[in-house]
């Protein structure tokens, strides 16, 4: 019996009396668990009331170092919405405008991202190409993305006409974010996030950076594959799930942001075709039956994320693994979402 499944157990027969039909949010956690398929970190809750907080595994499979709910997990592309908060506390603070062009700020930027705003950026509707599947080796920075980018023959599109997700626009904000308070992005984000919401297992990984007990990845043969490169803006972040509910919840209660700030958050663009994106700033967003839903996932190594927000009701799901590869991500979506109804 794993620490924490105890609880869980318990957990469970308390919440299976609360439904008379079809499987509880726990029995399904559970089911992934038990079939193999998760080891890591689980949070559910509803109006900022815990639902399932609970671990299942090890944070360190080979030598069967028990997982606690203080480890802190890679999050991947969960480190979006991070970003785009830090760049909305700037515009907040008239620091910058989402209209600006980001040239105004990172001047090293190859000369045919001119006319690609800040706005285009967060919503991943620049045209600036996506460097992920094509730079591969250990301790790439976010140096070694410009210098790329530099490489390539222009945008894949005129900005602002198209949506295609790109992690080089998020590693730019990085550097906006660097270039404006004049710190590093982990500083930046330590001072105006993380310490006001006493988020206080988030750390930016960067290089030198120790991270005590952190979840180590592994592939679905319980084979390493580590987190290993440098870049930050579109990743770099790691957390758990206690610290990005806390998150969650200030994001509700306009903690960090106004409400008309936080709103930003959520706002997709019109396209040149007359189609709405799906994606806000740092969101991806979507209605289902009346409901606005603010999700991101991340997957890169041996780590795969979520982030599922219901605004209308107040559900939050969040799950953090460290065997990426064999978890279904939106199958357990799917299944924990039909739950909820």
């Amino acid at each position: 019996m794993k620490p924490f499944y105890l609880i869980f157990s318990l957990i469970l027969g308390f919440l299976t009396g609360c439904k008379t039909t079809g499987q509880t949010p726990v029995e399904i956690v559970d089911h992934y668990y038990q079939s193999g398929k998760f080891n890591g970190s689980i949070l559910i809750a509803q109006n900022n009331q815990v639902v399932i907080d609970t671990v299942f595994g090890y944070r360190d499979l080979n030598n069967k170092t028990a997982l606690n709910k203080e480890i802190p997990f890679y999050i991947a592309s969960l480190s979006k919405p991070i970003t785009a908060i830090a760049i909305t506390l700037m515009a907040e603070k008239g620091l910058l405008s989402f209209n600006d062009k980001a040239v105004k700020f990172v001047e090293n930027l190859p000369a045919y991202t001119r006319n690609m705003t800040i706005k285009q950026l967060l919503n991943h509707t620049s045209g600036i190409r996506d460097y992920e599947n094509v730079l591969k080796k250990k301790g790439l920075s976010n140096t070694d993305v410009v210098y790329w980018l530099h490489g390539q023959d222009g945008l894949a599109f005129e900005p602002g006409t198209k949506f295609q997700y790109s992690n080089s626009g998020y590693i730019i904000l990085s550097l906006i974010i660097e270039k404006i308070s004049k710190m590093t992005y982990a500083e930046f984000l330590k001072q105006n996030i993380f310490d006001p919401l006493q988020m206080h297992h988030t750390t930016v990984y960067e290089s030198g950076t120790v991270i005590a007990s952190k979840a180590i990845g592994y592939n679905k043969d319980k084979e390493v594959d580590d987190y290993s490169i440098l870049t930050t803006g579109d990743g770099g972040i790691y957390s758990t799930a206690e610290d990005l509910f806390k998150l969650d919840k200030a994001l509700r209660t306009n903690q960090l942001l106004s409400e008309e700030r936080t709103k930003q958050l959520y706002q997709t663009p019109v396209l040149k075709d007359g189609t709405s994106s799906k994606y806000g700033a740092g969101w991806f967003i979507k209605k289902i039956d009346g409901d606005m839903i603010a999700q991101h996932t991340g997957g890169l190594a041996g780590f795969r994320s979520l982030f599922w927000r219901n605004l209308k009701n107040g559900y939050t799901i969040i799950a953090l693994t460290n065997q990426g590869d064999a978890f279904p991500v939106f199958d357990f979506l799917n299944d924990i979402t039909e739950t909820l109804k």
